[in-house]
């Protein structure tokens, strides 16, 4: 594989290099150059990540699938997190690895400049987190279920994880969907982890497309759950984990498996958190809803109509919609959360 850049101090990108926020330039601006037929786009986000960043390198380099290549998106660089690289790229010369310093907007919108710029030929792009480690058939498993689908069908894979603490101990599972995935259920949860998370080429160009006029997003992965459903594509849920889920004290998002997260993310709801995130993302929804299929843009509007008027319509509106948790406690608080103004 060829390379198109380096990290600092060993190719031609340098520390000071900035991503633009303007999305739209980042996207005509993104790489061209031809990827292997299987080749998997690793797109690294780092913030402050000199800690865990080695043991995730090195369990991408132990991949099954050898086909990949390595994008990364630096929004806290510090210099043990760029000498982790450096090393990283001298053991693997031959590797496409490149490195720019973030947007500095926090971790969803370093995700979307990483989406911006991931080649365009890319048959599929793997998100990535530093502070996880991967199972060396992580890469391989999603490539299977992605590969499956028509090229055409935009379609977005995301898996169960181990949820462990610091020192890599596992603590349990994430918890099991088994309800369908599509629109209805995108619009008030995601589907999966993005540290899982993978998108064939067709998934990756409405991505991208959608990543330049999104504006503020709530969380990267729950958007591509609503992007990609929303328009019509395909989503894949793997059952089986394919990583250790790292926990500790600066988690962007923490796991949501144990009674107290649960709790907690209850009472949050109840203050309105819910109702502000759900206000950025009906806001970036609607600049997309002409990519959507009509009954989801149906479903949009229904929604949107639950935070306007009084109780009866805010319940008629909910209804409408259609939408759903995967889980009844997590059914129960959308409701109360309704009942309670806090849509």
């Amino acid at each position: 594989m060829c390379r198109r850049g380096a990290v600092p101090g060993k190719g031609s990108i340098g520390v000071n290099e900035t991503v633009s926020d303007d999305r739209q330039a980042a996207t005509t601006a993104a790489p061209q150059n031809v990827c292997a037929p299987d080749e998997v786009v690793v797109l690294l986000a780092l913030y402050h990540s000199e800690k865990y960043l080695t043991e995730q390198l090195t369990s991408i380099a132990g991949q099954s699938h050898r086909a990949w290549s390595l994008e990364v998106s630096d929004d806290g660089p510090c210099p043990a997190s760029v000498s982790a690289l450096q090393s990283f790229e001298a053991r693997h010369p031959h590797r496409r690895i490149r490195y720019r310093v973030g947007p500095g907007e926090g971790f969803a919108a370093n995700f979307l400049s990483l989406l911006a710029r991931a080649p365009q030929d890319a048959p599929y792009v793997a998100l990535c987190d530093h502070d996880d480690v991967w199972f060396s058939d992580k890469l391989a498993r999603g490539v299977a279920a992605l590969s499956a689908v028509p090229d055409d069908v935009p379609t977005l894979y995301g898996a169960r994880t181990v949820v462990c603490d610091e020192a890599l101990t596992p603590k349990g599972l994430s918890s099991r969907f088994t309800r369908p995935f599509g629109f209805r259920n995108a619009l008030v949860q995601s589907m999966a982890g993005g540290n899982t998370m993978m998108l064939n080429r067709a998934g990756l160009a409405l991505a991208r497309a959608a990543a330049a006029e999104a504006g503020q997003i709530v969380a990267h992965d729950w958007w591509l759950y609503q992007i990609v459903s929303g328009a019509g594509g395909r989503i894949l849920y793997d059952p089986e984990p394919v990583l250790y889920y790292r926990q500790h004290e600066r988690n962007a998002i923490g796991a949501n498996r144990a009674l107290k997260a649960r709790t907690a993310r209850l009472r949050a709801i109840l203050k309105g958190r819910f109702r502000r995130w759900n206000r950025i993302n009906l806001a970036s929804l609607a600049r997309s809803a002409h990519r959507f299929t009509p009954e989801a843009r149906a479903c949009l509007t229904h929604y949107a109509q639950v935070h306007e008027g009084g109780l009866a319509r805010k319940v008629a509106a909910l209804r409408a919609a259609g939408v759903y948790r995967q889980s009844t406690a997590g059914n129960i608080a959308l409701w109360v959360a309704c009942l309670t103004g806090k849509m």
